[in-house]
């Protein structure tokens, strides 16, 4: 069964070419690439056979790779951050909106993906008898990831990198949550910037220090929200006047829950964290990750999360098929299927990702909305 649990990614949003930024494409580029080499070590005879040659990088890669979640972690806080509450301000638009485009730009790719997996491990089947080929989804399962809730619900997700899609509304909803309550705020006098800005800060510090640390605790936004929060918290800073000082702090407050309790997945994010913000800082450390490859590989991050199992598991149906063996043939073929991921990932965006993420909702919401729901349209890409 493929449930490949806290090793993923998800998609992070896209921003417009004009709105890129050129550090979050290099993030997203690295972690994307991570990830993908350390399922490809994790699952299958592939990993196998290269391990009997290569036993130390297979486990560098089983043991360390899967940590690049946390550059999505923190990539999503400061996106979210950026394009929907600029100055830690609350969302101006329709909140239910904005939770419901989300959902639509994460949910339809991921099912669509969902659907070749569930084609793909029909064949795998045949050549593998292995824990990691998934089995037939049944309706409550489908269901269970339609809604976003398999891990909650504890159904054995249908592919890997599901939990992280869940993980990610949940993200978002709690933002957009804070935002509500700190505009609620403002009416009883309090100022509602501060009062995000407070209510998140306090969040990120819990999570931190106590959530994060209880790993029963990881089918919920609770357990991630340390990483998340440093990043829409690096993307605040930054846009302040006193950014060389509040990356000072959060970095401080990093590693003093580093020193609390040492966990290199926090140790990744604050790395993250300091590259979005020095980035921003300097034109001349942006510059340097202008590079078109990164941004290719960058705006494809999420459609490789989705496809690059259903690519897995053919290639280790091939490998035993085909009856090959030894480290230099499983080089070879996770070297292919790493390749193929990559090319797979680029159909997949242009013919199913990038039209899925021109569905829009927000009519109807804006005309029972108070506020104006336009700028959502204009914010929600990225």
């Amino acid at each position: 069964m493929a449930s490949g649990r806290r090793c993923d990614l998800a998609n992070n949003k896209m921003t417009t070419p004009q709105q890129r930024l050129p550090a979050v494409d290099l993030l997203k580029a690295l972690a994307s690439q991570f990830i993908v080499l350390h399922h490809l070590a994790a699952y299958g005879p592939l990993s196998e056979a290269v391990q009997e040659g290569m036993p130390d990088l297979i486990a560098w890669l089983y043991d360390n790779a899967r940590m690049a979640v946390q550059v999505f972690l923190v990539v999503g806080g400061y996106l979210t951050a950026r394009n929907f509450l600029p100055g830690g301000r609350p969302y101006g638009g329709h909140h239910l909106a904005a939770v419901a485009n989300r959902y639509l730009r994460l949910t339809l790719p991921f099912l669509a993906a969902l659907a070749i997996v569930a084609v793909c491990a029909v064949f795998a089947r045949q050549a593998l008898d292995d824990d990691f080929v998934p089995d037939a989804p049944t309706l409550a399962q489908t269901v269970a990831h339609l809604l976003l809730l398999q891990g909650v619900l504890d159904y054995e997700a249908l592919t890997v990198g599901a939990w992280y899609v869940a993980i990610d509304i949940q993200l978002f909803v709690t933002m957009i949550l804070l935002s509500r309550l700190a505009a609620a705020g403002e009416g009883l006098g309090a100022s509602s910037r501060r009062a995000m800005l407070a209510m998140a800060g306090v969040l990120m510090a819990a999570s931190l220090f106590w959530f994060n640390r209880d790993a029963a605790l990881d089918d919920w936004a609770i357990y991630f929200f340390g990483a998340y929060g440093l990043g829409a918290a690096t993307c605040w800073v930054v846009q302040s006047r006193h950014a060389t000082r509040g990356l000072v702090l959060l970095a401080a407050l990093a590693l003093v829950a580093l020193a609390v309790d040492f966990r290199g997945r926090l140790l990744v994010a604050l790395a993250a964290a300091l590259v979005l913000g020095l980035a921003a800082r300097s034109d001349r450390i942006g510059g340097l990750a202008a590079v078109p490859t990164t941004h290719k590989l960058g705006a494809i991050s999420y459609s490789l999360f989705l496809v690059h199992f259903p690519v897995l598991l053919l290639m280790n149906a091939a490998f035993v098929e085909l009856d090959l063996a030894g480290p230099l043939a499983g080089a070879v073929g996770m070297g292919a299927a790493w390749g193929l991921s990559i090319l797979a990932a680029m159909v997949f965006h242009r013919w199913i990702e990038r039209p899925a993420n021109r569905l829009r909702v927000g009519r109807p919401f804006a005309r029972a909305s108070r506020g104006p729901a336009a700028g959502f349209v204009q914010l929600q890409g990225r």
